[in-house]
């Protein structure tokens, strides 16, 4: 049976609360991406990716659904540029 390609819909982190977007990206390769849906600007892209935590552009439109996208090798597009998601939940106090 095939799998869908597309995305889920955005749900919150159980941990954190923030908006999250789940979708395969890739033809042949594909990954499975969990991302923020909040954009971040290029000093905290800069900043915030590792080899372990990927950038993604996130394409949407009047008519279409979001979509996860590979960087743009460029660094000059105008999607909106998400990173993957690593869940720091806000720390709560037991006392």
């Amino acid at each position: 049976m095939a799998r869908s390609r597309g995305t889920t819909p955005t749900r919150r982190c159980p941990g954190c609360g923030t908006t999250l977007i789940t979708q395969w990206v890739g033809r042949v390769a594909a990954l499975r991406v969990t991302a923020a849906t909040t954009p971040i600007t290029p000093r905290e892209e800069a900043e915030l990716r590792t080899p372990n935590r990927l950038t993604w552009c996130l394409v949407t439109g009047p008519h279409r659904a979001p979509e996860l996208r590979s960087r743009c090798p460029s660094r000059a597009c105008t999607h909106t540029v998400v990173i993957e998601h690593h869940c720091q939940p806000e720390p709560t106090t037991l006392f």
